[in-house]
């Protein structure tokens, strides 16, 4: 007996030791161990370093094996082993940095994964590193927007510092300035685009959400003073790659995305991106609804080293309800009405269809000089009709408010806006003794254009005596109008039946023949910008500076295609100077001067009713920050000081006969400090977290009341952070959790001084599992259920967050 189990004892003994292994560690060209770097071994075994930058594989079979290490921001790099039966071969390698020139236009998909970003277009028009470009940007990856299942820029932009809602449309605050106010111009891959206001497109077809704080009138032309947002589209990568997922939860909410891409060649020559996205949901607010289909495609033509083609397509159609937002009581109780209380009708509706086509193409002519030229059309068009407030508590026989009681009006509408953007430029790399150039000049110019055929039709006001026309109620004319007694309360009859705060079944399916209409078209509007400019990356040794200058010129045509037809042109130069020191491999300094300017007419502002012409509003930034890479380069953090000063700002006239009439002050200024953390702390904890203080207040006004008064929707204090670590080994592999908070101090709502916003603070909170290929994931938001408002611009147009909710999502990867 005991040599039999002598003899089971060693057989043990020896099928331990005859495993065939391969181990190591990886380290970087100082000899540092680096966590987190890929190991992979043919195409099904991979894994990462673990926190001391070793690995290893077991359980092999004898036989030839290619081990392959990456890690961003180093060259791959590959050993062949051979290994026999029992073996155990330790694979030792060091890394070398990566000596690939960045691609000088983002034709090919982003390499990294993960929180962090290194290097973006927007801040110099080429690709720069951000740890060198002398000014903040800020950016959400698509990996952070998965793993929070954020689908909306408005959820995205609670992971950057200085940037919040101004209401529930694509209407942001950067910096302390809104960004509606320069006519919903957004970028598209770092070209202009117009696109819809009222509903915010999904997110699910974007690399990353990325801001540049400050003007940036030197590289994109008229643009918001506090920022301008960029969305960057999924590109094709080099392999093959193919993802599915769908998701439910609260409000009735489904979803369904599929991303796939890879070569469409042998040569890998040609290569594909496709992502598909669909979208059911319902709302917590009453009537409110969302159905999204997207189709986005992207081809890239690689033909040899030296030039690049890439076409690139997004089609949104978008069927919803346009929410006006939430009323309250005319007493100013903010709380007197629930937030899912909506303004609708159930026969409003919102149907907007939006199609952005790219062409950009980049040729290098040799070692020195390179071309690049891209080319976004955008077509948009909106068929609305919608029961909205008309911006007013009903009135009795007296003219006295009934605080109960909204004024409605019902707005038909249907329009068409095109717009056009090329870009075209140079990058030369020179030398002139130890100082090395980068030399841009380029190039743009952009259009917008309305054409004829837009129009509305409006019903409003209150009914005649004759109940045969409606208009504006005159008190000191009673005679003109008609009459009920409600509750013992003679009031004269609306046009469009008022809105009861109080009622607890408002909504009704209203005959829409029974109004009286004003009926109207739309005047064709058309307006252009071109712009030349020059821009040097310079660098000796440890300093870097660059200098860019812009002519701008803008071109508004009012009366477009009439007989009174007349050009209104606005010129401008824009500096740009700034300068980075690198103190050492982990931290540079940096600070910057910028100027910018941005048209403000009634064509631009897209209103009629606003004004104008304005002049425009001019900007300068003066900012200085650090920018470092810490934990091995993992986790870049940012931080910045900045004044921004704004001359002309537009705010509400306070014109009861038309409350879209807007004045000028004379001027705003921002100031603030900012930090972003991105990354990872280990190759497991991943961690983002940003903060913003921010003071912007009118200097300059002819009301005195206004001066030093925090200006509309820019909280002083905002912030967030977000953590997940996922557990790699043990019985509980393929578990992660994630948590975090965000929280927006009191905001003032769009010039009243007497109403305000309260400060709210959030918990979020997601557990993932991963098997295999699949992954389940669960998503709880405002946990301990909190009534917030992201933001408004009165008590009859308020606009609440949502209350706790909850998302279950299911992915595939092959």
């Amino acid at each position: 007996m005991r040599m039999f189990l002598t003899a089971i004892m060693a057989l043990c003994i020896t099928n331990i030791y005859a495993q065939t292994i391969i181990k190591g560690s990886v380290k970087d060209p100082e000899g540092n161990l680096v966590p987190g770097a890929s190991v992979t071994i043919g195409k099904n075994k991979a894994t990462t370093t673990n926190d001391k930058g070793e690995y290893q594989f077991t359980d092999l079979q004898p036989g030839k094996y290619t081990v392959t290490f990456s890690f961003i921001g180093y060259e791959t790099t590959g050993n062949t082993v051979h290994l026999k039966e029992g073996e155990t071969r330790v694979v030792q390698v060091t890394l070398v940095a990566a000596a690939e020139q960045l691609q000088h236009v983002e034709i090919v998909g982003r390499k990294e994964s993960g929180y962090r970003n290194t290097s973006s277009f927007i801040g110099t028009k080429t690709a720069t590193p951000l740890k060198e470009v002398p000014q903040s940007i800020s950016y959400v990856t698509k990996e952070l927007m998965q793993d929070q299942q954020s689908l909306r820029v408005g959820e995205v932009v609670k992971n950057m510092s200085g940037v919040s809602q101004y209401t529930s449309y694509d209407d942001f605050i950067i910096r302390g300035f809104r960004t509606q106010n320069n006519g919903q111009v957004q970028l598209l891959n770092g070209l202009r685009t117009i696109t819809g206001f009222w509903k915010q497109p999904l997110t699910n077809y974007l690399e990353r959400v990325e801001v540049i704080k400050g003007p940036a009138s030197v590289l994109f032309g008229n643009s918001s003073p506090g920022g301008i947002i960029n969305r960057v589209t999924k590109k094709p990568l080099m392999e093959k790659r193919q993802s599915l997922s769908f998701s439910s939860g609260s409000f009735n909410t489904f979803r369904g995305f599929a991303d796939f891409t890879g070569p469409m060649n042998t040569s890998k020559t040609l290569l594909y991106r496709l992502n598909l996205g669909y979208e059911n949901a319902q709302s917590f607010r009453d009537l409110q609804f969302d159905k999204n289909f997207i189709v986005a495609p992207s081809i890239s033509f690689l033909p040899n080293e030296k030039t690049r083609l890439n076409l690139d397509v997004v089609y949104n159609r978008s069927m919803s309800r346009l929410d006006r937002g939430q009323a309250v009581y005319g007493n100013n109780d903010i709380y007197s009405v629930p937030v899912s209380k909506s303004l609708n009708a159930a026969n409003d509706y919102l149907n907007e269809d939006n199609v952005m086509i790219t062409t950009s193409f980049s040729h290098q002519f040799n070692k020195h000089i390179q071309f690049n030229v891209a080319y976004l059309k955008t077509i948009w068009d909106e068929d609305l009709l919608e029961h909205r407030t008309a911006n007013g508590y009903a009135k009795d026989s007296a003219n006295r408010e009934l605080p109960t009681l909204v004024e409605m009006q019902v707005l038909i509408r249907k329009r068409k806006v095109f717009s056009d953007n090329v870009s075209a430029y140079f990058t030369f790399d020179v030398n002139t003794g130890v100082i090395g150039h980068k030399i841009v000049t380029g190039y743009d110019y952009a259009q917008s254009k309305m054409p004829w055929g837009a129009a509305q039709s409006v019903a409003n006001g209150y009914r005649n005596n004759t109940n045969t026309a409606a208009g504006a109620y005159n008190k000191d004319n009673p005679g003109k109008f008609l009459y009920e007694t409600v509750n013992g309360v003679k009031r004269p009859v609306p046009n469009v039946p008022h809105f009861d705060l109080t009622s607890e079944s408002p909504y009704q399916l209203f005959d829409m023949s029974k109004y009286f209409y004003t009926k109207s078209n739309y005047d064709a509007t058309f307006y252009r910008t071109q712009g030349i400019y020059v821009q040097d990356q310079l660098t000796l040794g440890k300093f870097q500076a660059l200098l860019g200058l812009r002519y701008d010129r803008y071109t508004d045509f009012l009366n477009y295609t009439k007989k009174a037809q007349q050009q209104v042109v606005q010129e401008a130069l824009i500096p740009r100077i700034g300068l980075v020191y690198t103190m050492n491999r982990h931290v540079n300094l940096y600070a910057t001067y910028t100027e910018g300017y941005n048209p403000q007419t009634a064509s631009t502002i897209n209103n009629p009713n606003a004004g104008g012409p304005f002049d425009p509003l001019l900007s300068n930034l003066i900012e200085a920050g650090a920018k470092s890479d810490w934990f091995n380069d993992r986790l870049s953090v940012t931080l910045s000081a900045y004044r921004i000063r704004l001359k002309n700002v537009l705010y509400k006239a306070g014109d009861a006969g038309n409350p879209d009439l807007m004045r000028q002050v004379g001027q705003v200024e921002s100031k603030g400090i900012e930090m972003d953390v991105k990354g990872q702390l280990t190759p497991d904890w991943y961690l983002t977290a940003a903060y913003a203080f921010n003071e912007s207040a009118i200097k300059e006004s002819p009301k005195a009341s206004e001066i030093g008064r925090q200006s509309p929707g820019a909280p002083k204090h905002q912030g967030s952070v977000w953590t997940k670590y996922s557990i790699r080994n043990g019985k509980l592999k393929g578990l992660g959790i994630g948590a975090g908070s965000n929280f927006v101090t009191e905001r003032n709502v769009d010039g009243n001084d007497i109403q305000t916003l309260p400060a709210y603070t959030l918990v979020n909170a997601a557990i993932y599992y991963k098997i295999d290929r699949f992954q389940l994931q669960v998503n709880l938001n405002n946990i301990f259920n909190k009534t917030y408002w992201v933001g408004g611009y009165d008590y009859l147009r308020l606009f609440p967050g949502a209350p706790r909710n909850w998302l279950s999502t299911v992915s595939y990867v092959f």
